[in-house]
């Protein structure tokens, strides 16, 4: 499986827990997602360890802050040689520009987050944006467009609608990934795997249910079969 559609959340806090899963796994059947957690512990030293096994990164930053120091934590990431980073599309067209300017095209995957898949409508509404989650969401996805990143991470259930409206080029990310027996744990707008990839998803983010499985490599494999026919 040359392009890998499962992204493995390591939501840990040591880089010994990491690589004790890591090495359970095979990066043929799937890419690794390091976030803000794992990174803090641990900084770039994991990043390169994980890269010598083989497997491509998915850096979950999300910077959000004035242009030129998103600009610059960019070009940081992609001197990692990480497969794809983020940024927060709330930070704005200038940020989102500044962004893309910042990393050369066809290198390393720039894409923004949009609304966080913990976050409902009265989440939303607490801190002003005005919408439904999906009309956000699809606001945010054609503003990261329109600054010609690569995509978006975004719930499986907005992919569907948001693929019809960007096109086939454009990624679509989405965490809070569940199978039909797993439990929602802090996700709000969760689907099944088979589900996300039917809405349009090119990669889908999963932590837990391969993370805190008796046999993770098995559960990855599984996974890939139940998408492995889709497009």
């Amino acid at each position: 499986m040359n392009n890998p559609r499962i992204i493995v959340a390591l939501d840990f806090g040591s880089a010994e827990d990491a690589l004790r899963l890591v090495d359970k796994l095979q990066p043929n059947l799937c890419r690794l997602k390091v976030g803000k957690e794992l990174f803090t512990a641990t900084g770039p030293q994991l990043i390169e360890k994980l890269m010598a096994k083989g497997f491509d990164i998915f850096l979950d930053l999300k910077f959000h802050d004035i242009p030129n120091t998103v600009a610059n934590a960019c070009k940081a990431a992609t001197n990692l040689g990480v497969w794809m980073i983020n940024v927060h599309a709330l930070g704005g067209r200038k940020m989102l520009m500044a962004a893309r300017n910042a990393i050369p095209q066809e290198t390393t995957k720039l894409i923004a987050v949009t609304l966080l898949t913990s976050m409902d409508q009265n989440d939303i509404e607490d801190i002003g944006l005005q919408g439904k989650p999906d009309q956000i969401v699809e606001r945010l996805a054609q503003l990261t467009k329109d600054c010609a990143l690569d995509g978006v991470v975004c719930s499986a259930l907005e992919a569907n609608k948001l693929r019809q409206q960007m096109g086939k080029e454009f990624l679509l990310i989405t965490p809070g990934i569940r199978p039909l027996d797993g439990s929602a744990n802090d996700q709000k707008r969760i689907t099944t795997p088979r589900q996300a990839a039917e809405n349009g998803a090119n990669y889908l983010v999963i932590g837990r249910p391969i993370t805190q499985a008796k046999d993770p490599l098995l559960m990855c494999q599984q996974l890939n079969s139940e998408i492995s026919n889709l497009t």
